[in-house]
């Protein structure tokens, strides 16, 4: 089968035919229909993520397809479903788990990290009964696999870790495929969303997508005093959608009393271990919060919302690439953004 595969950190990323992968008892094995093209996958490729530790690697764990084999304890699935799954899998046996809480796993595998992704024709899941989740026939697939990382993440971001409620302010930073999911679901929920970057084209999708105020970081002296402004007091809730120290700065500092941050965007290098107004946090009663994905057992609320259009993730998609394209746009995401918008590969 082709796949997209690196075989250094920061080295070339070719397409190659590579063995089809085997279907392990308890696993799956799913042809990619599509996949997503995330910026964990360029972290990952630039070495920042520690659980990919063999080398060469296929990355990719943003996918939608149907199921081409099926392990013989595997029960309740057959060759021909339609599926999508997190990008985490639980073991379904540690205790988060058993509390429903497989996006914190602590036996958790990642496709694409952890193992070959979906980068690729043919893909295997392990864990199957746990972590599949059923694709609706009126769904298609480039729309499936945009959920499976950044929208979903920020569904449970929102609603979940962040309670958001009708009427509050929300404030996004960062524009890309999490934050333009945010601002969404934000709207979606009654939410009032101010949108926060440094580029045109990203603010310009952020209205779009829902936001009443865009603030461009590059030209605002003061993001968070400026938040405060707009919104009479500070933000409800507040999200870091990027993940550096600046924009978690600004989204902990431009909340009002009580207000909650969440962070999404991943921390690495030297943004790793950011200063936070610890006393600001305490002052104002501030809540900190993670947000690592969701479970497969809270995407049937999500797929609800979006079957019934009061989310459309596939109005976030700016564009879809073959699998031979794949190498360069992954590699091309180490300049800044010229495009918004989520790109999906369809291997096909």
């Amino acid at each position: 089968m082709r796949a997209v595969m690196y075989r250094s950190f920061e080295g070339d990323v070719t397409v190659e035919d590579v063995p089809e992968p085997i279907c392990a008892a308890d696993g799956v094995v799913i042809r990619v229909e599509a996949t997503g093209l995330c910026r964990s996958d360029w972290h990952g490729w630039m070495g920042h993520d520690p659980d990919i530790d063999q080398l060469p690697h296929v990355p990719g764990h943003e996918l939608a397809g149907t199921i081409a084999e099926v392990g013989r304890d595997v029960s309740g699935w057959a060759v021909g479903d339609r599926v999508t799954v997190p990008f985490v899998l639980g073991c379904g046996r540690c205790e988060p788990c058993a509390n429903g809480d497989q996006q914190i796993c602590d036996n958790q595998l990642q496709p694409g990290f952890t193992q070959w992704g979906s980068f690729a024709e043919l893909v295997h899941i392990p864990r199957a009964e746990i972590n599949l989740v059923r694709v609706p026939d009126e769904m298609d697939f480039v729309t499936a696999a945009s959920l499976g990382c950044r929208f979903a993440t920020s569904y449970r971001a929102v609603v979940q870790q962040g309670r958001v409620m009708p009427g509050e302010w929300v404030a996004v930073h960062g524009c890309g495929g999490v934050g333009l999911s945010a601002i969404m679901i934000a709207r979606s929920c009654g939410a009032n969303v101010i949108a926060i970057d440094v580029s045109p084209a990203a603010l310009t999708a952020a209205r779009e997508a829902g936001a009443e105020h865009m603030i461009d970081a590059l030209t605002t002296r003061d993001v968070a005093a400026t938040i405060t402004r707009l919104t009479g007091g500070g933000a409800h809730l507040s999200l870091d959608a990027l993940g550096s120290e600046a924009t978690c700065l600004n989204s902990v500092t431009s909340l009002r009393k009580r207000g909650r941050h969440v962070q999404v965007g991943l921390m690495v290098g030297s943004d790793a271990r950011p200063g936070l107004p610890m006393g600001m946090v305490i002052g104002r009663e501030l809540e900190v919060r993670g947000s690592h994905g969701m479970a497969a057992n809270e995407y049937p609320a999500m797929m609800a919302a979006v079957a019934d259009g009061r989310l459309r993730p596939d109005s976030l998609i700016g564009r879809t690439i073959s699998l031979e394209d794949a190498p360069a746009a992954l590699m091309a995401m180490s300049n800044p953004a010229t495009r918004s918008g989520m790109t999906v590969i369809v291997p096909i």
